[in-house]
Parts: C-alpha cells; structure tokens; sequence
C-alpha cells in the first residue's frame, strides 16, 4: 500500500500475487539493520504520545511531486491489506485477523516496544491512509513493510489463541494446510504450527505432529517465516480445546533389523 501510494513505481498487490517481484529478503535485511542500530525507543513506547516517530531523511515534498505522475496499479484497491498479506505465496499458514481484534489498543498492548515504525506499520495493516506516506524514499517504504509484517505476525499470534483464531485455524487444520508429519507411521496426519521460540526472529516456523508429538520442518517455501508468529502456546493449547481432533499415538514402531534378526542394543 505504501508503495502503491508512494508514487515511486513500487510493486503492486497484483503483481506481487502473480509472482512479482518482492524481495523480502532484501526487506528483513534492512529491517535487521535498522532493529541492531535502533534502541527499544524507536518506536512509541506507550499510546500516551499522541506524535508518529519521525522517519529519518523524508523526501521534501517537490522530490514527491517529482515522482508523482508514476502510480502503481490500482486493480486490487478493494483488497484489504490483511487478505494480500495472507494470500501471499508461503504466508498459508497465516489466517486473517479480525480487524476489530487489532483495533482494540488492549489487545496489542506491549507491541509498540517491539516493533519500529509501529504506528505506519499498524496504519498499513489497517489501511489507514498516512498523511506522510508519499514523501516516504524506496528504502522508507521496505521498512515500514517488514515492520507491517513484523506487527502482523506478533498478532497473529496472540489472535490464533483466543475462539475465533483457533476457529480459523481448525479449517486449515482438517485441510492439512499446515502439511503432513512425514513419519511413516503417522500415515500422513496432519500438522500444526508451532514455534521453538517466543522471542522474534530467534527461529523459523516448524509443524507439530499430534500423533507423534514430534516436530519437523516444514516444506520449503514456509521455512523463513518466524516462528514467534505462531508461538510455543498454540499447538497444546489448541489440542486441548478441540480434544475430538486430537489423534491416537501411534500403535506400531520401527525395529531395526538385519538379516532378519532385531539389532541388539548394549
């Protein structure tokens, strides 16, 4: 969105989701950058400062005015930011959250510490227009994206833990969105996501096997999303309230054999 609006011919929700080109990479990379070099106050540390955290070096508004006549496509304007980000190649395992959920301030109470740029960056999620957002350089607008997808992730998993996350990801669960355990004697049952870790950009996302209770890596294309997205909590807790869709441990195990004849343990 930010980008679009820019007026400096960045990608567009269109052409991201037929394969354009969005180097996310390249876009954590600054981020990361910008969160070594950053203190905890980058961002609003409480909602009792009514005033947007300045971002560094702002195009004057002539630069802006320059760049203006170059708009990006306007086709999926009626797309909210929340289903473009979700429906993104390898963002499967995300669900939508309710925009209500993220504008109630208790709810997101303590992410404004976490997160720079937080207040653009909950703009974007909520697609509220920025008054500053084209006088916004190339490199201000990746930063304001990772940062909307940073916040959006550390919602996402507070949402999947209350009744309609978990309802929301019960679907995605009994669709085996979240992929198969590939034990063999798990027969292919379906898995959930789970992280190693609370603490951001400590470890990727891997799937947790109810059968076994096990974990695993995920296919390839979602082995870079964060797996603070999705938390510690949920697997267990989301088992435990839909206890009809937990299955039963596996019966059967692997021996090793050779030639026939049970390899001995010493």
């Amino acid at each position: 969105m930010y980008k679009e609006r820019s007026g400096g011919g960045g990608s567009s929700r269109s052409e991201i989701l037929n394969g354009g080109a969005v180097d996310r990479k390249r876009i954590n990379d600054a981020l990361n950058k910008k969160l070594e070099k950053s203190s905890p106050s980058t961002s609003r540390a409480f909602p009792s400062s009514t005033a947007k955290p300045q971002l560094p070096d702002v195009e004057s508004e002539t630069d802006s005015e320059e760049g203006s006549d170059v708009s990006g496509s306007e086709g999926d304007d009626d797309t909210s930011w929340i289903s473009w980000f979700c429906n993104l190649r390898g963002n499967d395992f995300f669900c939508e959250v309710d925009e209500d959920y993220i504008q109630d301030d208790f709810n997101l109470c303590g992410l404004s510490g976490q997160v720079p740029y937080y207040d653009y960056a909950l703009d974007l999620i909520l697609d509220v227009e920025s008054s500053n957002s084209e006088m916004f350089t190339e490199e201000q607008n990746e930063l304001v994206e990772s940062a909307a997808e940073m916040l959006y992730g550390l919602i996402h998993v507070r949402y999947i833990l209350t009744t309609k996350g978990m309802a929301a990801m019960t679907e995605k669960y009994k669709n085996c969105d979240f992929g198969r355990c590939p034990r063999v004697f798990c027969c292919g049952q379906s898995c959930l996501p789970v992280g190693q870790s609370d603490i951001p950009r400590s470890s990727t996302v891997k799937i947790y096997c109810p059968k076994c209770e096990d974990i695993s890596y995920p296919r390839s294309k979602f082995q870079d999303i964060d797996g603070a997205y999705f938390g510690t909590t949920f697997p267990h807790l989301f088992l435990m309230t839909y206890g009809n869709l937990k299955p039963q441990k596996p019966t059967q195990k692997y021996v090793p054999r050779i030639f026939g004849f049970k390899v001995h343990k010493p």
